[in-house]
């Protein structure tokens, strides 16, 4: 009997008893642009065709930066502080950097590339920015603290060659060095698919501290627009012709000043101010009902591509996945006369958490936190009162572990 003939005799025999056959799993890859310098309203003032059509297919959310305001994770609204908050899913209190100049970053709180590599090693990661710091400094690309992470495939540095890219007052090189990114990155999706890639675009931030609100800032944005089409149209592609399913998240770093729009770097509501396009078809209850961050992006990825975050980092990461199911958010912890009384809002009023507590915070150092385990209750409760007499301390790290995900908070003790 032929191939053929065995093939289609084996089917024969398996449909007739309501078996079928299912189709190859798809291949999930992820990619995420960070375009600089918007604030939501100027999104949705500005024509943008390409992330309404990719809104679409999933959802735009108002979201914000800057951590949690008057506490110990406010976070700068700059540049590199809002890229290393998405690509660690944490607050600056953890991934310490703190401006532009990334003198210091705690590789200790791994980001989304390392997890990522961690896991599947055999697997690619990109990054395609004007800033060669985005790879060398934030991710890490080569160095022993972050185990000599490997970037598989890489276009940056595009601001240091001012051969192909003089610099003139007026930041159109800055366009031109966009449209180059754009450009490889596109390129590198059709022909080589990395799993997970970062694209950075910078011209908009430029036009803003430039003009501040204004037709020129608005060409701007109108022209990232473009740029992140030509990422989806390549996305598409590789949809089409090949057996892949794509996440795409775009976003922005930081919003501006509510004066000029020249401005960032302060906590006012229009600096805190950003949003999210994604493809992602089904979000999640805290997605559609909760105000989401920035630190949101990295564990929603890691929930597409599957990643199984260890439970140290897990208990670290400050967003909560806006894909798939979600148990707990918005933590709150009070120290109460050698009590801690702890709350939280459950998303599924079945199941149990956990409730985990360290007096220190050694993992910042790169060593293991000392966790007990000092309550388990019914998760449609939101309220545990722990008792930490055994435990004294002038600081304590609380973590509520729901079924699905992980949520924390720090108290400091006058």
């Amino acid at each position: 009997m032929t191939r053929f003939h065995k093939t289609n005799f084996l089917l024969i025999l398996l449909f007739p008893l309501g078996i079928t056959v299912s189709a190859q799993k798809k291949v999930q890859k992820a990619l995420f642009i960070i375009a600089d310098g918007m604030s939501a309203d100027v999104i949705e003032r500005t024509t943008t065709p390409n992330l309404h059509l990719i809104a679409g297919q999933g959802k735009y959310l108002r979201a914000h930066v800057g951590g949690d305001k008057d506490t110990y994770s406010q976070t700068p609204t700059i540049s590199a502080v809002g890229y290393n908050s998405l690509l660690t899913g944490t607050w600056v209190n953890k991934h310490n950097v703190w401006d532009n100049d990334i003198k210091a970053p705690n590789y200790n709180y791994p980001t989304i590339f390392r997890l990522f590599k961690d896991q599947y090693p055999d697997k690619k990661i990109a990054i395609f920015s004007s800033w060669l710091d985005n790879r060398i400094k934030l991710a890490g690309d080569g160095l022993a603290a972050t185990s000599k992470l490997q970037v598989d495939e890489h276009a940056d540095g595009f601001e240091l060659d001012t051969v192909n890219f003089k610099h003139d007052k007026m930041r159109d090189f800055m366009h031109r060095i966009d449209e180059k990114v754009i450009d490889e990155a596109a390129a590198a999706i059709r022909t080589k698919a990395p799993d997970l890639s970062w694209v950075y675009l910078e011209y908009t931030d430029d036009m803003g501290h430039m003009y501040g609100d204004s037709p020129q800032y608005t060409h701007a944005v109108e022209l990232m627009d473009a740029q992140v089409g030509s990422i989806w149209k390549a996305i598409q592609y590789r949809e089409q012709h090949f057996n892949e399913e794509w996440l795409i998240f775009i976003t922005s770093d930081h919003g501006r000043d509510e004066k000029t729009g020249r401005d960032h770097g302060g906590q006012s509501a229009r600096q805190r101010s950003t949003w999210m396009v994604t493809n992602a078809p089904q979000l999640n209850t805290y997605a559609q009902y909760y105000y989401p961050g920035i630190v949101d992006i990295m564990p929603s990825i890691a929930a597409f591509m599957h990643i199984d975050i260890p439970v140290a980092a897990k208990r670290e990461i400050d967003g909560v996945s806006l894909i798939g199911s979600v148990s707990v958010v918005q933590p709150m912890v009070n120290y109460i006369q050698s009590n801690l009384d702890i709350s939280w809002k459950s998303l599924g009023k079945t199941g149990k958490v956990k409730i985990w507590v360290s007096p220190a915070n050694t993992i910042k150092e790169g060593k293991a936190d000392n966790y007990k385990l000092l309550a388990e209750i019914p998760a449609g409760t939101e309220h545990a009162t722990v008792s930490v007499k055994d435990m004294p301390s002038s600081f304590y790290k609380v973590c509520i572990e729901g079924k699905y995900n992980t949520i924390n908070k720090w108290v400091t003790i006058p």
